[in-house]
């Protein structure tokens, strides 16, 4: 059973990974079920939420409106992973809610990926065909490397070690 200074390091060190990537990888479905991967820039709330701007001419964008479920994957760089075959890395479930032009956090969290991104975002507002999603993470795992994966209960950000 792990002891409380290993849990908090586990802890810091998933938000160390969190905090040290600026998009995540992102798996959705279509009708189908047919599987779709891409990636989006992101910002995370203070409400534990990812919130990702993308165009409705991308397929993900379609498949978030569709069916509201992703996979977010978040992944230490190859070129700082001792072992390749054992990357750090955090897989998230994620229930996925489309935010209104009239909610509140359109405006903020558009204001924070303009923050960390630049104008672009001011440009990409401008544009007619682009959707403000937030993904709520429900479950996830997080895998330090061989035998050392965690669960997370996204309820209380508690991860827990897998047996």
């Amino acid at each position: 059973m792990p002891n409380e200074s290993t849990k908090q390091e586990v802890a810091d060190r998933f938000q160390e990974l969190l905090a040290s990537v600026q998009t995540l990888t992102l798996a959705t479905a279509n009708a189908e079920a047919t599987p779709d991967s891409s990636y989006a820039p992101f910002v995370r709330g203070a409400d534990g939420d990812f919130y990702i701007f993308v165009s409705a001419l991308a397929s993900h964008t379609g498949n978030l409106l569709n069916n509201p479920k992703a996979s977010v994957l978040f992944m230490r760089p190859e070129t700082a992973s001792p072992n390749l075959f054992a990357r750090e890395r955090a897989v998230l479930s994620c229930r996925v809610e489309n935010i209104a032009k009239d909610d509140i956090r359109y405006h903020e969290q558009l204001q924070a990926l303009q923050d960390k991104f630049g104008e672009v975002v001011g440009i990409l507002r401008a544009l007619p065909d682009f959707h403000l999603f937030a993904l709520h993470p429900e479950t996830g795992r997080y895998i330090l490397g061989f035998g050392k994966a965690h669960t997370l209960n996204a309820n209380d950000g508690i991860l827990s070690p897998l047996l």
